[in-house]
């Protein structure tokens, strides 16, 4: 497991545009790359995925258990180098007390023993950048800092003075971008504009692939790279919600952790991918019915009037589990309101009424235990997962789903609801049981 992580000291340092830049500067070399993404964003693996034309996998050490993680970044065991991109500052995480984040990035390096490369944005400063550099290093002797990338560097003096002063720190600096207002991906409200939407991909990919080749010691960066702490683990298997899984898939509903899909189908799942944006119903011979999260609320007049596809769910309904995560949740709920206040009907199996028209973000890990079945998981099942939406509830007259807490122990009034058949939750699941790394 020859791997790199990508971190930083904060969020909005340059991560993503120096890891995809790196994924395919190395796959464009001839390398295979194996990309991860540290945490639960589901957004930032499509760009890997694209990147590097490698299946991408988040690696989280909150949700996950060891066997997991060493599972999943086994894959890395077949390729020429692994990167992982980091999520937010390199030890920030979920709040315990007496830790420094469970969760955080720098858990992840520790777990693998792959070192880490970060990444500065040294706009509005010089030397001080080496004071921070030195002092993420030294924080813990577990997480192993072997240099830095300068990142929006403003002219040659103020690169020399910094080179100047991690060379002093004994911090190696591999590279130094300059400012370039240009170079970054459209965003929405939930971060980076899927890549599935984005009108010139790969142009982009190259473009921060010269970039970082222009700006960058690709090949010191790839000796920067180490074995990780090879662990035997077992295969990865997932519990599925059912033998014979229907799974909505497109723009609207994209956001899938690609190591479930993977345990599903390794424990004898199959997974049957439809589109409710092309009014597809459904496969009616499907055990349960999973519509993961996205973005319905920008496709919401298509999906109230896509009359298949809302068919297909009510039919399913009156015989198997249909089971909704965050905007799928939302769908089967009796209505939708939108940014601009329309009011949408949607496929009215639960009573769920969700608003867009006052944004409000709720933010965070969820460890929840089930009051009733989700599909083939058991009722008293814990599953342990991550939210992030800005809709409000306005209604939800339901029966909860389950007892919901977030990483601090603390009860979550968004419980989830059951009706019949049909279940959801604001959250979206990343493990069933067992205790994170």
């Amino acid at each position: 497991m020859t791997g790199l992580v990508i971190a930083a000291p904060r969020s909005g340092s340059g991560k993503t545009m120096v890891s995809l830049g790196l994924m395919r500067a190395f796959t464009r070399a001839g390398l295979r790359v194996q990309p991860f993404k540290t945490g639960p964003d589901y957004i930032d693996t499509a760009f890997h995925a694209a990147a590097c034309g490698q299946m991408a996998f988040n690696l989280d050490g909150w949700a996950m258990g060891g066997d997991i993680l060493d599972a999943i970044a086994g894959r890395a065991g077949d390729v020429d180098l692994a990167i992982a991109e980091g999520a937010m500052g390199l030890f920030d995480g979920a709040a315990a007390p007496g830790e420094t984040g469970r969760g955080a990035t720098a858990d992840i390096a520790a777990h693998l023993g792959w070192p880490v490369l970060l990444v500065m944005d040294v706009s509005g400063q010089s030397q001080s950048a080496a004071a921070v550099a030195y002092g993420l290093r030294s924080f813990r002797p577990d997480v192993h800092v072997v240099g830095v990338i300068l990142n929006k560097v403003a002219s040659e003096r103020h690169e020399r003075l910094i080179r100047g002063a991690m060379e002093h720190a004994g911090i190696a600096v591999l590279g130094a971008i300059p400012r370039l207002p240009d170079v970054r991906l459209p965003e929405r409200h939930l971060g980076l504009m899927q890549a599935a939407e984005h009108p010139d991909l790969d142009h982009w990919l190259d473009r921060f692939a010269d970039v970082v080749t222009a700006h960058v010691d690709l090949p010191a960066v790839r000796a920067l790279a180490r074995p990780g702490r090879q662990k035997a683990a077992p295969p990865l298997r997932c519990t599925p919600p059912g033998q014979r899984i229907a799974l909505a898939q497109d723009v609207a509903f994209s956001f899938t952790y690609a190591h479930l899909l993977e345990g599903w189908r390794a424990a004898g799942a199959e997974i049957l991918p439809f589109s409710p944006l092309a009014d597809e119903a459904p496969a009616q011979d499907a055990d349960i019915v999973w519509l993961p999260g996205g973005y319905p609320e920008l496709h919401a007049g298509r999906i109230a009037a896509a009359s298949r596809f809302l068919t297909g769910l009510r039919d399913h309904a009156m015989r198997k589990p249909i089971h909704g995560e965050c905007g799928g949740y939302m769908t089967l709920g009796a209505a939708l309101v939108d940014a601009g206040g329309e009011v949408h009907r949607m496929a009215g199996l639960l009573g769920l009424v969700s608003s867009h028209a006052e944004r409000r973000l709720h933010l965070g890990y969820r460890t929840a235990r089930l009051h009733a079945p989700v599909g083939a998981i058991p009722g008293s099942t814990v599953l342990r997962g991550h939210e992030f939406r800005y809709a409000r509830i306005v209604e939800q007259p339901d029966e909860p789903l389950a007892d919901v807490i977030d990483a601090e122990g603390r009860a979550v009034s968004a419980s989830g609801s059951r009706r019949g058949h049909v279940t959801g939750t604001f959250f979206h699941l990343v493990a069933t049981g067992g205790a994170p790394a």
